[in-house]
């Protein structure tokens, strides 16, 4: 088992735990690290000459930029740390009441583009296929992924457009109701489709001990459906929350004097919220998880000396 899955199965089995972590591992100032010093860290680390958090500083790069099935160093702009910094301005920029559907479609693109790559990057790659066909077919998927989620996350300005809606209360019905719902689902699909191929052809599981056992289509079900359900709750809070803050202020005096305060009370909420959100959202679920080897196909129960079994998750 991987040192960074090994670090997990020992800190980060509680929410708070997790949480904690995360905390330090979103520190976009560990995005400094060069790759030659990643790699040092992670050398370091795995000669066994340190034990938990002593060198909380080579943990916090090796956790943040190694990927723990292949042992690469992550894109910079894939890490975690680089996701709030890149990913804010492509939020507040697409959950905008937009005046046009060109704009809607740019900011949804951007959006949906960045984070089909974060999932793929931060997938779970333990026994995915390779060769020219097997990269070809994942591109496909990843554009398909795209080409629709952007669609679908312009649709409520489609709508109000195409339509003509003039009166105010369904637009804000198709602007600021209907989009809570809608990315939660779209962050959702994203997931889905994109680690898609998990499901099919499985991810590796270890034993008690980090040994591995094999490989597991249920596994890579449950480590797919928990990402999806973490990443839906981040978007789907980040939407719902300022919405109706905004929702609430509008009816005061003073917004209602000051009509131009509640444009940047949105950006302001909408970029606080999704900040709060990501490292509660990827601590929801362990990123070393587990599942019962009663779960598991009966090829593997035999090989489970104990009642559990554990998977890398991905983010």
């Amino acid at each position: 088992m991987d040192v960074n899955l090994l670090y997990w199965k020992s800190h980060g089995q509680s929410l708070f735990s997790r949480l904690k972590i995360w905390l330090d591992l979103l520190d976009p100032s560990s995005l400094g690290a060069s790759d030659a010093e990643i790699q040092k860290a992670r050398t370091f680390l795995g000669s066994g000459e340190t034990v938990g958090r002593k060198d909380e500083y080579e943990w916090n790069i090796t956790l943040s930029s190694i990927h723990a099935d292949s042992g690469s160093v992550l894109p910079l702009v894939f890490r975690p740390p680089a996701f709030l910094p890149i990913t804010v301005p492509l939020v507040v920029g697409s959950f905008l009441p937009h005046r046009s559907i060109k704009s809607a479609l740019f900011w949804q693109f951007l959006l949906q583009s960045y984070t089909a790559g974060f999932n793929h990057a931060n997938r779970n790659s333990s026994s995915e296929q390779q060769g020219q066909a097997a990269k070809a077919n994942k591109l496909l998927l990843i554009a398909g992924t795209v080409s629709y989620t952007t669609c679908a996350g312009a649709l409520p300005q489609i709508i109000v457009s195409r339509l003509g809606l003039t009166s105010l209360s369904i637009q804000n019905f198709f602007r600021f109701l209907v989009p809570i719902p809608l990315s939660a689902a779209l962050a959702f699909f994203n997931v889905i489709t994109v680690r898609g191929e998990e499901s099919e052809s499985g991810i590796q599981v270890f034993d008690s001990n980090g040994n591995p056992v094999g490989v597991s289509k249920a596994a890579a079900k449950k480590a797919v459906m928990e990402t999806a359900w973490s990443r839906a709750a981040l978007f789907g809070t980040t939407v719902a929350v300022p919405n109706l803050l905004v929702s609430v202020l509008e009816r005061t005096r003073l917004f209602q004097r000051n009509t131009l305060l509640v444009a940047p009370i949105r950006h302001l909420s909408v970029a606080l919220v999704f900040g709060l959100m990501i490292p509660l959202s990827f601590s929801l679920f362990p990123q070393l998880g587990m599942i019962r080897k009663e779960n598991v196909e009966k090829e593997l129960q035999a090989k489970a000396a104990e009642g559990w079994l554990f998977y890398h998750r991905g983010l």
